[in-house]
């Protein structure tokens, strides 16, 4: 926190107000991410405010809860317990999970600097992208401006290594952190610490907190808010941190810096153009937009954001997206039809269970007509299993198995005969699977 001075104001906190805080409760409140704490509060409600706080943080840490999302806290902790206990059952997934980080200590360590180009503001903190199915035109003499060729990837997009480095970071820290929480090894720990730390908090090699120049066309634009769909994988690294408190190499600092670079990186979600374009998307973009901005907003306590976005999500993406019939109209336009629609129903049936943490039930949403997330599955279901031909264009694989585990997502939450039912077909999780850590499959 600032030096307060006579007279001074600092975050609406007066000199007066602040001298009746505790040094513990200073020491809380610039804990709090800085979007918190943009407005005006008399030093009562202050106090009022770390109190809440600080009872959360007791209660989490009585329970040893961890802070996470997309993930339930509660599943892993009696994961914990049953390995803590010998369970036999969790052997073989944990031993598989222990080797993939031993992997990923060698890892990394990864930064958005390492790409040869620099992007147009000349700072290669930027991250920056190129657009996969736009190609060169065979018709003009320099290949400008490229052209679309849907489900064709365009192998000169390896050229620019930011979205593999992105990619490689968020599972190395996934991996490590689950290591970490279940084994309470540090090394996972301090491992997963030094590639956060790199990848967006050190000033050499951090990621500056925009997409400005991801998925740019050449010949066209230098980025897209199309290219928001690369950063989804950040609502694991979100879970990841939540994993980590505890750990001796996981510092208040550290925390408050992933705070800070999440807030910036959500404030120009929301206010800038690519952001407020990407926003507008009627397909899977928009429905992955509304994941991160959710998962971001959780993660920085902004939770009447995150309940906005998922009420608005009902009619904004559930009544848009999906037909009466369970269809998804706009999915099923693409040169991949199956990938994208199981794609896009994952992307709402994550929103519907990040909904859980703020008591917005998209699950059992449904609008008058019977769009709704169930539908959608009941529609998609009965090609899985061959029951139906796929009528609809699928370049290259036809990926059946894409769509089960979704349906074990949605058995937790459709009890009823025709769910259990088509669970039963499906084949048995490898015992190695790490979701026989996360969700308790067996």
């Amino acid at each position: 926190m600032r030096k307060l001075t006579k007279g001074s104001v600092d975050h609406g906190v007066t000199l007066a107000g602040a001298r009746s805080l505790s040094s513990q409760q200073l020491k809380l409140m610039d804990r709090l991410p800085p979007s918190r704490l943009r407005f005006s509060l008399h030093p009562f409600a202050i106090l009022f405010l770390i109190t809440c706080i600080q009872l959360t943080t007791l209660a989490q840490a009585e329970s040893g809860a961890p802070r996470v999302f997309l993930i339930k806290a509660n599943d892993l902790i009696t994961t914990r317990e049953r390995i803590k206990s010998g369970d036999k059952k969790t052997e073989a997934a944990l031993s598989k999970l222990r080797l993939d980080a031993e992997k990923a200590l060698n890892s990394g360590p990864f930064s958005v600097t390492s790409k040869t180009v620099t992007p147009p503001s000349g700072d290669k903190r930027d991250y920056m992208s190129q657009a996969p199915y736009f190609w060169p035109d065979p018709k003009s003499s320099t290949g400008l401006p490229y052209i679309r060729r849907d489900g064709e990837r365009n192998p000169e997009i390896d050229k620019i290594d930011n979205h593999r480095v992105l990619d490689q970071m968020q599972a190395a820290v996934e991996t490590l952190s689950l290591a970490y929480f279940f084994t309470h090894e540090e090394k996972y720990a301090a491992k997963a610490t030094e590639l956060l730390r790199t990848f967006f908090l050190n000033t050499p090699t951090r990621m500056n907190p925009n997409l400005e120049y991801a998925q740019g066309i050449p010949g066209i634009n230098t980025g897209r808010g199309i290219g928001l769909i690369e950063t989804r994988g950040l609502t694991r690294v979100v879970d990841a941190i939540g994993l980590l408190r505890g750990a001796k190499t996981w510092s208040e600092a550290d925390q408050r810096g992933m705070e800070n670079w999440f807030d910036q990186f959500l404030r120009w979600m929301l206010e800038s153009k690519n952001g407020k374009d990407e926003s507008a998307a009627k397909n899977n973009h928009g429905t992955y937009y509304d994941v991160q901005v959710v998962s971001f907003a959780l993660f920085l306590g902004q939770r009447e954001l995150a309940r906005k976005v998922l009420e608005t999500a009902k009619q904004k993406r559930i009544a848009l997206q999906i037909e009466p019939d369970g269809r998804q109209p706009l999915e099923l336009t693409r040169t991949k039809a199956w990938s994208y629609s199981v794609g896009n129903l994952d992307g709402l049936t994550l929103l519907a269970r990040l909904g859980e943490s703020v008591d917005v039930d998209l699950w059992n949403y449904e609008t008058r007509d019977g769009r709704s997330i169930r539908k959608a599955i009941n529609f998609l279901t009965p090609f899985a299993f061959g029951e139906k031909k796929w009528p609809y264009q699928q370049l290259g694989e036809w990926p059946p198995q894409m769509l089960f585990p979704l349906l074990r997502r949605a058995s937790e939450k459709y009890a009823d005969p025709q769910i259990v039912t088509t669970v039963s077909k499906l084949p048995a999780v490898e015992t190695t699977d790490r979701r026989n850590l996360l969700f308790g499959v067996r």
